[in-house]
């Protein structure tokens, strides 16, 4: 994939993740964004970090205590764990905010 599709293709995940979160109680929730990073920060402080990774064309999620790399699959349209556990962008960082804040991060449609 070129660095044009990457970036249009990250720059769409992030503002995905980014309006649900911006459907939460900042109270409960609390996202920022600078360019090539999404922080969602919980009220207890726990944060769910999600990261471009330009060199490997990936998205790098740390949460629930680990680090997931992400690779975008053309065929599904989704950003599909590398490991193959079946793991799916949008999915995990949901279960990650659940995890976090107690809240279900809701995509927008």
């Amino acid at each position: 994939m070129d660095e044009a599709r990457y970036n249009q293709l990250t720059s769409a995940a992030f503002k995905r993740i980014l309006a649900a979160a911006d459907d939460l109680d900042p109270d409960t929730l609390e996202a920022d964004s600078t360019g090539d990073m999404v922080t969602l920060t919980a009220a207890s402080r726990e944060k769910c970090i999600i990261n471009t990774q330009r060199a490997v064309r990936q998205i790098w999620v740390a949460g629930r205590g680990q680090g997931i790399h992400f690779d975008y699959d053309a065929a599904t349209g989704t950003w599909k764990d590398d490991k193959g556990r079946g793991l799916e962008l949008m999915s995990f960082v949901a279960g990650v905010v659940r995890d976090i804040s107690g809240v279900d991060l809701v995509y927008p449609g």
